[in-house]
């Protein structure tokens, strides 16, 4: 029989990853024109109001062991639509589910400046920093995520950008995001923004994928 390890060998062990989970976090959310779409199946229910159902479940849950920010991107139908709507804070279930509910899906897709965006809000270049991003696609607008993350890669302290496709499709990859012609589904450009920084690339076709995958970037496992 395996001896049971010392609590406070335990406790050691668990700090570090204690510590990464209640760290502050920015949240960067997709609202471009796609998001307006239903997905896989036609005439269902739009993927950005799956995706606030899934925010509404989570949010919850973590905001009282960590602050948490937001960025969306899609506003206005140009490549500048993009909203920093405030940094890392307490309670930010609320005032992030406000927010999320009067976005109206639109535009562009300007992906790898709003994950930049978030992260230089954390100070990234100085301290430890966690961005979540939840999106349907690629960068439409010339950002180049893989080129971006190798420079932001090389200036961070301690990078961490988590990758939650949601509902994504066979898309159409132009020279504007460094890759061409169909990519399969389900796949997104940005999977190198998590590969180069030790986050997650999750692919999520549910609400409850959603949900699951949101618990884990953001939330602590409890401890006894």
């Amino acid at each position: 029989m395996r001896a049971a390890l010392p609590l406070a060998l335990i406790a050691a062990l668990a700090g570090p990853a204690q510590a990464a989970c209640r760290s502050d976090a920015m949240l960067v959310f997709d609202g471009s024109g796609s998001m307006a779409g239903s997905g896989f199946v036609q005439n269902q229910t739009p993927r950005i109001e799956e995706a606030r159902a899934a925010m509404a479940r989570v949010l919850p849950e973590v905001e009282h062991h960590r602050r948490i920010g937001l960025v969306t991107y899609g506003l206005g139908g140009s490549c500048e639509g993009i909203a920093l709507h405030f940094g890392p804070r307490d309670l930010a279930a609320v005032p992030i589910l406000t927010a999320l509910a009067e976005m109206t899906p639109q535009g562009l897709t300007p992906l790898a400046e709003s994950v930049e965006r978030a992260a230089e809000v954390l100070d990234y270049r100085s301290r430890p920093a966690t961005v979540v991003l939840v999106t349907d696609g690629n960068d439409t607008c010339g950002g180049r995520p893989c080129d971006r993350i190798g420079r932001m890669q090389a200036a961070a302290a301690d990078l961490t950008i988590h990758v939650l496709g949601f509902k994504v499709v066979g898309d159409i990859a132009t020279s504007g995001t460094g890759l061409y012609g169909i990519l399969p589904k389900g796949e997104v450009e940005a999977r190198c923004m998590a590969e180069a920084t030790g986050g997650s690339y999750t692919l999520t076709d549910t609400t409850s994928e959603l949900i699951a995958a949101l618990r884990a970037v953001l939330g602590c496992e409890p401890t006894s």
